[in-house]
């Protein structure tokens, strides 16, 4: 045993966060009878909710835990939301009951008031000293329905009696039907699928294959999750377990996806999956060495097992070479994702900034999606730029109130509503674009509200706005890298701070060189860095002082034709300090 025992990742321990759902079997034994009970344990952070949908969908009941230190969080509100969709049964949970300044009544209050519920069904617990927990389980037991076909399906006949227990003693065999909720890689069994069995069972060395993908599989073990990998001889209906298919290529399982037996009848209906996730933002990942590209795609090909939100397509760069633009659900995402390829896989790389796809209208009336300033069409073509907006909720004590909302009237916003979840706990809600709080708002937030405020986000669509596209000159070359998509109001302040800073990383050439910051061809800013001399005349002594103006002209007259000709090679580490920057 150890602390944050279900969280197996270094990354997960060290952050003190859950970033992959985790699933588990426990036996528990209430009123005479044993139940087996299979619990997912989900992340709660808004950049992880596709890994909390695909949980609810594979259970029949969720337990809403809330801290009584913070109260309820914004991710809070989005993820009852999702289990509500599901018509799961939800149990209410209050956690850390034994700390000093738990808020217990109060967040009571607040969340009887949020589920419409009588304050004493919820339950007081504190997970690390055990205090109630045992109410918990049992309370699961009572409340929460025994598999059966699920969502997905009608109930299947002779379903265990007892209430809450996971195995059902089906009277005669039935067709297949699992549903991979998640997966991974083992470089000697291939692609370990997890599955929910709705209907008949799965046996070791039985022939299976996966609907969509059309992938045939030889079953090499079977089991369940304890929650290191158990082997066991059968799945059966109700259970939640793993499947280790032998498959080596990643591609041939598919979140979401249903796992039935080969020559399966025309009239077979798969289960309803999941919907499909759309990536909220966007980053270039090149690795550091160009030797590494094929081991980039291999860990990335990987990565989208365990984490099936990850998009991305090949995408090459004057400057960086060839990588992948890379599709996530947020900033966290990013730093969760790029770290893991570091420590799992050894790879160094280069981030470019995030940027959100925008939809761009031509004349001709055609619309395509663009994810980079440099895939925008010419100026002449364009019609409208269209960016995402996002529905921002922020959950914060009263007291912060006017400090949050002095932060937010920095961005562009458009007030929506302010209510009150309680007497002390305001709900903000406001529709901004996405690409104003992708990068540093959420510190920002928990910086003026000494860290109590918490905020989530859904995307509500596109608006079109004055949107246009800021180049990077530098000696009249255009550097795509550099290139952004920014609102024509703050073009001006964002292309001066980027030559200020290009001026102070790019090295000193030969000749005088021009960096501009250009829209639509009207240079708004620009720096010079000045050439470096030599000393032409440091050999000289005494004579006519015309024998120096003579060597000084010749040596203006060569840097002038440098400068014609001349080409900057820029360093790759002033890309890594303009990213980092």
């Amino acid at each position: 045993m150890q602390a944050q025992y279900l969280d197996q990742m270094d990354l997960e321990r060290e952050r003190g966060i859950t970033i992959k759902l985790q699933p588990v079997r426990m036996r528990y034994e209430y009123d005479g009878a044993e139940y087996e009970l299979n619990l997912i344990d989900t992340p709660g952070h808004v950049d992880f909710t596709y890994e909390v949908s695909r949980s609810l969908a594979a259970v029949e009941g969720a337990i809403l835990l809330v801290d009584v230190t913070k109260g309820i969080q914004a991710q809070t509100l989005a993820n009852l939301h999702l289990a509500q969709q599901q018509k799961l049964v939800i149990i209410p949970v209050l956690n850390k009951i034994d700390l000093a300044n738990a808020r217990t009544e109060q967040v009571r209050e607040e969340l009887s008031r949020l589920l419409g519920i009588d304050p004493e069904e919820i339950l007081a617990i504190s997970a690390k000293d055990g205090t109630n927990v045992e109410k918990v389980l049992q309370c699961v037991i009572e409340k929460v329905p025994p598999p059966g076909g699920g969502r997905n399906e009608q109930p299947q006949s002779g379903i265990a009696s007892e209430v809450g227990r996971a195995a059902s003693d089906s009277a005669a065999p039935s067709e297949l039907k699992a549903l991979i909720f998640d997966s991974t890689f083992d470089a000697y069994k291939g692609v370990i699928a997890f599955v929910r069995v709705f209907s008949g069972s799965i046996k070791r060395a039985e022939k299976i294959m996966t609907y969509a993908t059309k992938s045939n599989i030889d079953v090499l073990e079977v089991g369940i999750f304890s929650p290191q990998l158990i082997q066991g001889e059968q799945l059966s209906a109700g259970e939640i377990g793993y499947v280790a298919t032998g498959l080596k290529d990643p591609s041939q399982i598919r979140v979401g996806d249903t796992i039935t037996l080969q020559n399966v009848q025309k009239s077979f209906k798969p289960l309803a999956g999941y919907k499909e996730v759309r990536p909220m933002v966007y980053a270039s990942f090149f690795p550091e060495s160009s030797d590494d590209y094929d081991l980039l795609k291999d860990a990335l090909s990987k990565l989208k097992l365990t984490d099936a939100s990850l998009t991305y397509e090949p995408e090459s760069s004057t400057g960086l070479g060839r990588g992948f633009r890379v599709g996530f659900l947020g900033m966290l995402h990013v730093e969760i994702v790029s770290e893991r390829l570091k420590r799992e896989f050894g790879l160094a790389m280069i981030i470019s900034s995030p940027s959100v796809e925008y939809a761009v209208t031509l004349k001709n009336g055609q619309e395509v999606r663009v994810r980079s300033a440099a895939m925008l069409p010419d100026p002449n073509q364009l019609q409208s730029i269209a960016e995402p907006i996002v529905a921002l909720e922020i959950i914060a004590p009263s007291a912060y109130l006017g400090s949050v909302m002095d932060l937010i009237s920095k961005f562009r916003n458009n007030y929506i509503a302010t209510d009150y979840l309680g007497k002390e706990t305001a709900l903000l809600k406001y529709e901004v674009p996405l690409s104003e709080i992708i990068t540093d708002f959420y510190d920002k937030l928990k910086s003026v509200s000494s860290g109590y405020a918490s905020m989530s986000y859904e995307p509500i669509g596109f608006k079109t706005d004055d949107l246009v596209r800021l180049d990077i000159l530098v000696a009249d070359d255009l550097i795509e890298p550099f290139s952004r998509i920014v609102p024509k109001t703050s073009a001006y302040h964002e292309g001066r701070s980027t030559v200020e800073k290009l001026k102070e990383v790019i090295p000193r050439q030969l000749f005088a060189v021009a960096i501009q910051a250009v829209v639509g061809g009207k240079v708004l800013a620009r720096e010079t860095i000045s050439a470096q001399r030599k000393d032409v005349t440091g050999y000289l002594y005494g004579g006519d002082v015309t024998r120096k103006m003579k060597l000084l002209k010749k040596q203006k007259r060569g840097k002038e034709k440098l400068k014609e000709i001349g080409k900057v090679n820029i360093p790759h580490d002033v890309f890594l300090k303009m990213l980092k920057r």
